[in-house]
């Protein structure tokens, strides 16, 4: 799935609060990808980096997967083709929710 290009739909913005966790803000646009189901059931989850404001959709390449030790979701890394991040900037970036979990990224 690395370097395919899919359709984030984005149900927490860039500046936005998690539903239930309220003190858990969003530096970057979080989202799902319709159709495709991950291991918990739910639409596969994406973080879209490389997108430096709020948007409702996005489409853009897989960049990475991170991958839980201790949950069953994965979540997949979604930016502009034009644009890549190493690992370091990946963890970086999606650290404001990935530090509660024992996660991998995997390019």
């Amino acid at each position: 799935m690395i370097g395919d290009i899919v359709t984030v739909t984005v149900d927490r913005p860039l500046g936005s609060y998690h539903p239930e966790y309220k003190d858990m803000y969003y530096p970057i646009n979080y989202g799902y990808i319709e159709g495709i189901i991950a291991p918990d059931g739910e639409e596969q989850d994406a973080y879209i980096l490389g997108v430096d404001e709020p948007v409702e959709k996005f489409t853009g390449k897989i960049i990475a997967v991170v991958r839980r030790a201790d949950d069953v979701e994965e979540k997949w890394v979604v930016c502009p083709n034009d644009v890549s991040f190493s690992k370091e900037e990946i963890s970086e970036k999606i650290h404001f929710q990935e530090q509660y979990f024992q996660s991998e990224i995997i390019m």
